[in-house]
């Protein structure tokens, strides 16, 4: 074998035992990713129920983000969710019938706790644009 000292980094073979161990780490992260999601996923409300809710949501996110006042990770998690949904890289396929959307709405629901951990629910309350009916909604799942 020839010694690759010298050369640029992207001219070296890579030795497949290597290129093996990646993928299977990716794989083992993507699937604790999936089991991690399951397990916090929201079990007393219907994912057709939190669909109804998210134009309140959005208007509360927009209200946030803007607001000086919130801490900054509390607008920083916010905006992450704003680029997770948007991105069209997930851990679950859209395609994937049922399933598809329920990891958007899982890390949703994650960064919503986040954020009423940060403002106590007082503060999520007065941020709050939406309907009475939402905010209940909203306030059960992240925890209120």
């Amino acid at each position: 074998m020839v010694p690759d000292h010298g050369r640029p980094w992207h001219s070296r073979v890579v030795n497949g035992t290597v290129l093996l161990g990646v993928l299977a780490g990716l794989i083992a992260l993507w699937l604790a990713m999936l089991a991690l999601l399951w397990a916090v996923r929201p079990r007393e409300v219907a994912p057709r129920e939190l669909i109804r809710v998210i134009p309140d949501v959005l208007r509360f996110m927009r209200t946030t983000i803007t607001d000086p006042t919130v801490p900054i990770d509390a607008r920083l998690v916010l905006v992450a969710l704003v680029a997770w949904i948007l991105s069209p890289l997930d851990l679950i396929p859209e395609f994937v019938p049922v399933l598809g959307p329920l990891d958007d709405v899982i890390v949703a629901v994650l960064a919503m706790r986040y954020v009423r951990w940060r403002l106590g629910i007082d503060g999520v309350r007065r941020r709050w644009r939406g309907s009475e009916d939402g905010f209940a909604l909203v306030a059960r799942v992240i925890g209120g």
